[in-house]
């Protein structure tokens, strides 16, 4: 069974990803990879990094249609917790759900519904 990861990431890089045919985040060129997580881990994130903004996308991303290496490694926060990095753009194929991301009124993130 395919254990997906996730991406947050905003609707204007989603849509400029979607037109070139693969997907770069910022982190690429600043830190070497793309930052993702577990399900599970998609609110803290969210919450601790994304409070209060607008306009947000999820990406559901299949690893085994990755064409770029992608590793466990620990986060900055958690030594002992482990996240998906991405080391190289993300190419169409392996992203098999993309869902609207919003924060409520008081800037806090809740899963969308298809990842309840």
């Amino acid at each position: 069974m395919t254990q997906y990861v996730f991406h947050i990431t905003t609707h204007t890089a989603w849509s400029a990803g979607k037109k070139s045919g693969e997907y770069r985040a910022d982190s690429l060129e600043q830190a070497g990879f793309i930052h993702c997580c577990k399900a599970a881990q998609i609110l803290r994130v969210a919450n601790n990094y994304y409070a209060g903004q607008q306009g947000l996308r999820i990406l559901m991303l299949d690893p085994n249609e990755l064409k770029a290496k992608m590793c466990w490694e620990p986060g900055s926060d958690k030594a002992d917790e482990l996240f998906p990095h991405i080391y190289g753009p993300v190419n169409l194929e392996a992203v098999v759900g993309v869902f609207d991301f919003e924060s409520d009124p008081d800037g806090k993130f809740s899963l969308p519904a298809g990842l309840k």
